[in-house]
């Protein structure tokens, strides 16, 4: 599959920002954090990521806007798309010298009434240490570099293994989340928590894992990696099975078949 010229865009920047990121993680015990909330951290790899991001998109599409972690919403033309960007999804696991984290950049259309924002329509989320672009195009699939993906194939909870992301300090509803656990877990193969929802995602869309859940996630988090699913075959939607271009407060997201056994294994914990 050829590249459009946007994603050929949005794969530059995220390349070049993503060589930056692992010059950065080589010399990460000299880095310096500072801390933006409870055990929320911002480096200043973070922010040069988001930097160069920024300078490759906007000489690229001057007349689009953004929304990024750092440097919040810059509006643009407000008939044209927006970019969403994640310089570093998986900060925690950058700083602690864990080799998992990714840049996540997805573009998304206005409405046509003018009433807000609507599809996302490209993502890519690229993971600079292995050296992964995964991306998506609105109805042209979605892919690992030229590889097409599909959601996987398995259809019985016992060999599925669900990713998640788990409550910490400041963050998330640890009692929701173990009743959601306690509902899934005893069902499925194996859950994992690996600190980086972009890349949950595009794993959930090559197939490496079944589904995913999480809450409490931020729009720069999850707009690519929604689109990555929807495009490899799988659903996403919010606790209550309801589907938005971006779920990002409330994720569930799984292959064809699992995801609404999932969605009934969690409803039904909620209930309680």
């Amino acid at each position: 599959m050829a590249l459009s010229g946007l994603i050929r865009v949005m794969e530059k920047a995220a390349r070049k920002a993503g060589q930056r990121l692992r010059r950065d993680f080589g010399e990460v015990e000299h880095l310096q954090a500072s801390r933006k909330g409870p055990a929320d951290f911002v480096s200043k790899a973070d922010l040069a990521a988001e930097r160069t991001i920024w300078d490759e998109l906007r000489a690229a599409r001057p007349d689009w806007g953004f929304v990024m972690e750092e440097g919040g919403v810059i509006e643009g033309d407000p008939d044209k798309p927006r970019f969403i960007v994640d310089p570093l999804d998986g900060t925690s696991n950058f700083l602690h010298g864990i080799p998992h984290f990714a840049v996540s950049i997805a573009a998304q259309e206005p409405k046509l009434d003018g009433s807000g924002w609507g599809e996302v329509t490209a993502g890519v989320v690229y993971q600079p240490i292995t050296d992964e672009t995964f991306w998506a195009e609105k109805a042209r699939g979605a892919w690992l570099h030229d590889r097409r993906l599909r959601v996987s194939a398995r259809r019985h909870l016992d060999e599925a293994l669900i990713a998640t992301g788990i409550p910490f300090a400041g963050h998330g509803d640890t009692q929701q989340w173990m009743k959601i656990y306690a509902a899934i877990g005893p069902q499925v193969a194996g859950i994992r928590r690996f600190g980086s929802a972009a890349l949950d995602l595009a794993w959930v869309a090559a197939g490496r894992y079944e589904g995913f859940w999480e809450q409490g996630l931020k729009p720069w988090d999850s707009a690519a990696g929604c689109l990555l699913v929807r495009e490899a075959g799988g659903f996403v939607s919010d606790f209550r099975g309801r589907s938005a271009p971006i779920c990002d407060v409330e994720v569930l997201a799984g292959n064809d078949v699992l995801h609404s056994r999932l969605h009934k294994l969690l409803a039904g914990a909620l209930k309680d």
